[in-house]
């Protein structure tokens, strides 16, 4: 007998010690069907130690940020070197068919039609919204709305794909990345907010936000700039909290793109993107203050000029009908045949001799920073034996003013055309190149003006750095491109003269209540995106279903069934509406449960908890005011009252029918 019960005592223990070591080894070893169990045993267990070890130092969140910078920068730079190769491919054959104008003429025409064609059929068969921009919807995101689709990784691989082709069409397109790249940022830290949030309890909501600035910071390597172009262009309201990831996942970004420069053999040392030799001694003239103010004026003005060209081209595809249909089943046709018309306009035996055509975006924007006076050095065009910068803007010895002149001219239209063109697409770095060569006209117009008195001391290249800087920022309605023309210039002297420059531009084009360039592109594709414009708007109420302090079991079951959102207001009656505050649907619930059980009916004071409010709308404010209160508090729901009676209630959809219908008017 004793020996039974042991034995007995034995089997029913190892049912216990089973589930006691399948509990303990659970969360190694979920599956026992799965291959390798001691392997995967043994790496989970080492992630799980290298995780206590990473976390004691820091949250996990900081080496997302980090890892957020260093991947933005890695694609950033992989983008970069695969675009280089394919433009070394098109000049290598170009200069190859040297001696056969009509060969060349196929060559320079066709590759880019090509690259356009291929990169819209490629973006539009397999993830139709990712052509663009992206910066709208990136805007709109941040705003509080769920665009799931776009963050996803189809649509990442579709638009980094398809903006490789854009950008390898070269300056011919004269489109850049910016935009794209700052979608693309976003989708890389909508991924790792994930993992983030797997790895903690708490997600990393701001991961977004964050890449939003690593973005810019890692096209141009310039991570103050960067975050400060996030706060002016993607978030209508920055938590001061989003400050410090913001300018560490950047600094990140901004120092990984420039160690890949370095070891690509770019750059001997960490320097500016575009290297400037503006003297030090005597940047500019006190006097000359008075022309970076004109400069800024007339940067502004021509923006408004291009604005409303803009605008109305959008206005034309959505209304003409051969639009319509070339841009919904048509697209890679249209993008060929616009590609083939910009490539034929930019051709160098036509006129593209006057425009430095031959050069690509980057080239254009160093030789118009450059800091010598073309107009005095054409004169002396036989003394230089290597090429010069001037030479590719004087063909034949011709002037800089008419060549700068027709650029400007010609790109102008050129760039709108380009905009309507559906492939993944920047366009921050055209207009940052054309403010540069307005600048430049402005600054070859002063030499030519003084003569010869002070030919030595006025530098164009300054003028071209604080046009750049005007012309973008008015273009975008923001400031900080001042402060990114001298990052990536790194030319810290002429910080005033940009920054006037730029405040003067940003007071032309803000007048009069004109949608910015992002703006226009919300308003255009219907984005629920609060425009940047000081007009007060009022807005229409939703009616809210109120309950009364003294409410019973019929009203509280009335307001449960025909309600789903989860604060409820309640008054002190509904003759009076004075509001108390509101009451939570679960103790609603809970509420109708005990009043089941119990004889005596109670009231809804008695049994539920009124939650004061701590934020309340008046129905005096405006849609900018209510937008920005619900971004900050960060709530689906917001009560407005009049005098302490209650009006009704703003939600996040009710927001976004608003502002759909604030952009059918404007």
């Amino acid at each position: 007998l004793t020996l039974q019960e042991a034995d007995q005592e034995n089997n029913n223990a190892e049912p216990e010690n089973q589930s006691e070591t399948s509990h303990n080894k659970s969360p190694l070893l979920p599956d026992s069907w799965k291959p390798y169990q001691q392997s995967r045993a043994f790496v989970k267990g080492w992630l799980l130690k290298l995780r206590c070890c990473l976390g004691a130092m820091c949250r996990m969140e900081w080496y997302g940020y980090a890892a957020l910078g260093i991947l933005t920068a890695f694609l950033s730079f992989l983008m970069d070197l695969s675009v280089a190769k394919v433009l070394r491919a098109h000049q290598w054959l170009y200069v190859k068919l040297e001696g056969n104008s009509l060969l060349q003429f196929f060559c320079w025409t066709l590759y880019p039609s090509c690259l356009c064609l291929v990169g819209s059929t490629f973006s539009h068969n397999i993830c139709p919204f990712s052509t663009g921009s992206g910066i709208p919807e990136v805007r709109t995101m941040l705003a509080g709305f769920e665009m799931p689709h776009y963050l996803s990784v189809t649509h990442l691989f579709t638009k980094y794909v398809g903006l490789i082709c854009t950008l390898a069409a070269g300056s011919t397109i004269f489109l850049g990345k910016v935009g794209p790249f700052v979608h693309l940022s976003t989708m890389v830290g909508a991924y790792l907010s994930n993992l983030c949030s797997l790895v903690r309890d708490k997600a990393a909501g701001e991961m977004l936000v964050v890449a939003a600035g690593v973005g810019v910071a890692s096209c141009f390597g310039a991570p103050i700039s960067g975050v400060l172009f996030s706060v002016e262009v993607m978030s209508s309201h920055f938590a001061v909290k989003h400050y410090v990831p913001c300018f560490f996942s950047a600094a990140c970004g901004a120092l990984t793109f420039r160690l890949f420069s370095v070891w690509s053999g770019d750059g001997e040392t960490l320097q500016a993107l575009f290297k400037t030799n503006f003297p030090t001694a005597l940047p500019f003239y006190p006097l000359e203050i008075l022309l970076f103010a004109l400069l800024g004026l007339l940067c502004g003005a021509v923006s408004c000029c291009y604005l409303f060209c803009h605008r109305w081209i959008l206005r034309f595809t959505k209304t003409n009908p051969v639009f319509i249909k070339m841009l919904t089943t048509e697209k890679g046709m249209y993008s060929g045949i616009v590609a083939f018309l910009l490539a034929s306009v930019t051709f160098p035996h036509f006129a593209g001799q006057y425009m430095a055509s031959k050069y690509t975006m980057k080239q254009l924007l160093t030789s118009l920073l450059d800091s010598r006076q073309w107009s005095s050095q054409s004169h002396n065009a036989s003394v230089h034996l290597k090429p010069e910068p001037w030479l590719e803007w004087s063909p034949s010895g011709s002037p800089v003013y008419s060549s700068l002149t027709f650029f400007l001219v010609m790109k102008m239209w050129m760039l709108v055309l380009a905009c309507t063109l559906p492939v993944p697409a920047g366009y921050f770095m055209p207009v940052f190149v054309y403010g540069a060569a307005l600048g430049r006209l402005v600054g070859e117009g002063t030499v030519l003006l003084v003569g010869d008195l002070s030919q030595s001391s006025i530098n164009p290249g300054g003028y071209a750095l604080a046009g750049a800087a005007a012309y973008s920022g008015a273009v975008t309605h923001t400031l900080s491109p001042a402060l990114l023309a001298i990052e990536v210039t790194g030319q810290f002297s002429h910080a005033v003269p940009a920054l006037l420059a730029t405040v003067l531009a940003n007071f032309v084009a803000r007048s009069g209540h004109r949608p910015s360039f992002y703006d226009a592109l919300s308003i255009s594709k219907r984005l629920p995106h609060l425009p940047s414009l000081k007009k007060a708007y009022s807005f229409l109420l939703q009616a809210a279903l109120q309950l009364q302090k003294a409410a019973g079991l019929v009203e509280v079951q009335y307001a449960v069934n025909s309600s789903t959102e989860t604060q409820i207001p309640v008054v002190d009656s509904h003759e009076s509406q004075i509001l108390l505050g509101f009451v939570l649907r679960s103790e609603l619930l809970m509420f109708l449960r005990h009043s089941k059980t119990e004889t005596v009916e109670k009231h809804l004071d008695e049994v539920c908890t009124i939650h004061t409010i701590s934020v309340l709308l008046s129905p005096h404010n405006t849609v900018q005011e209510a937008h920005g209160i619900l971004s900050l508090v960060g709530t689906q729901t917001l009560f407005v009252a009049d005098k302490g009676r209650l009006v009704g209630l703003i939600t996040w959809p009710e927001m976004k029918r608003i502002l759909e219908d604030l952009a059918k008017e404007i």
